[in-house]
């Protein structure tokens, strides 16, 4: 006598690192899955993300914790393989504009009060506690966190796709913009935009700062904060850059291949948005900010931009990630939020969870879609 045992089916729309990150999950619990993407995988925000792998500065103390939880399974990841050049645990270093020393002192000793690792320091100090940093670019003290880290996002998909076919996952790309469908007030699968209906025991909605306009027909609101923002990579050359910066005029990051990652915001008065969905920005801006770069390089190297990605920088209207089932609509789940890099794996892991049990997990309870109704 034998008994079939039920395997769920979740359709996951999107395919940046929080859709691939709970697929590879979903499918590691026995899930069956399907995978897709409007067009390629991290063609999106975690294309153009610095990802930078923190929980600096001043937030609510649950997304505090979800953030250090999101750090430690990237320290596992890191632990497997300590030679992968896009992942590394070197440091963050932040500093503010000149005559701002106080609040640069203020936000080390917040983050000393949360025990988290922050170190201020004075300019004369920087070169021994991370190299390749112009210590003459920090106007008075600086906030040194040595847990932090980052991420190369398409090289971290890639990654976990090798392991998403392997298992098993159904992969569709350039499937253009998927919807729900919901009968009888469930949610049973996903329609692309050819007609073709792919059925599903649950959804996961995860398409970056589209989130909310793809729920919004299901009666649910997501207020929408994400601004258009560009990531930069640079021409490879030789530095010593290992920490993440954050400062007034720039924020870089070292990248595989001996590249770097440039962005900021002030910028972004310059960024033309186009009526089929493109955005543009002046080269010379581009340079700009290649160059305000190089000022905080040892040596000042001169930095050539060799591509950047402008788009849209996914940010829920109150700033807090929404992760969960919408109440509005069961078996409908979404992933949304701005720190998308160092939240990816761990709400991957939680959401999976959710969504193959159904138990809600306690980390995720103050991020509910529903607080916004």
């Amino acid at each position: 006598m034998s008994s079939e045992v039920s395997v769920p089916r979740v359709a996951v729309i999107g395919g940046g690192i929080l859709g691939v990150s709970t697929a590879v999950h979903l499918l590691r619990a026995g899930a069956s899955v399907l995978l897709l993407t409007e067009r390629g995988l991290a063609s999106e925000a975690s294309g153009r993300s610095l990802s930078w792998l923190n929980s600096a500065g001043e937030r609510s103390t649950p997304y505090h914790q979800l953030r250090i939880a999101g750090v430690d399974r990237y320290r596992t990841l890191f632990a497997s393989d300590p030679a992968r050049d896009w992942l590394r645990f070197d440091g963050g270093l932040m500093w503010n504009a000149a005559g701002q020393a106080d609040a640069t002192e203020a936000r080390s000793a917040y983050e000393r009060n949360r025990a988290y690792d922050s170190r201020l320091l004075t300019a004369d100090r920087i070169a021994a506690a991370t190299p390749g940093v112009d210590a003459t670019a920090v106007p008075e003290n600086a906030v040194f966190n040595p847990g932090e880290g980052w991420v190369s996002l398409p090289d971290l998909v890639d990654f976990l796709m090798a392991e998403f076919h392997s298992l098993g996952g159904e992969l569709v790309l350039n499937a253009g913009k998927a919807s729900v469908v919901v009968t009888d007030g469930r949610a049973t699968g996903v329609e692309l935009g050819s007609g073709a209906v792919h059925d599903a025991d649950a959804v996961l909605v995860a398409c970056g700062a589209a989130t909310p306009a793809v729920v919004a027909p299901l009666g649910v609101e997501i207020p929408n904060g994400s601004p258009v923002s560009m990531l930069v990579i640079t021409k490879p050359l030789e530095h010593d850059l290992e920490a993440v910066l954050n400062t007034p005029r720039a924020a870089m990051r070292p990248n595989p291949g001996n590249t770097l990652a440039l962005d900021h915001d002030w910028y972004e008065a310059d960024i033309t948005g186009h009526a089929d969905g493109t955005f543009s920005i002046p080269d010379e801006v581009v340079q700009e900010l290649a160059d305000e770069a190089s000022k905080l390089l040892a040596g000042n190297p001169e930095l050539k931009p060799a591509s950047w990605k402008i788009g849209h920088k996914p940010i829920p209207g109150d700033g807090e990630p929404v992760l969960g089932e919408l109440e509005k609509v069961p078996g409908c789940f979404v992933a949304f939020t701005h720190s998308g890099a160092t939240l990816g794996l761990i709400a991957g892991e939680l959401l999976a969870g959710e969504i193959l049990t159904g138990n809600k997990h306690p980390m995720l309870a103050t991020f509910r879609p529903e607080r916004f109704a």
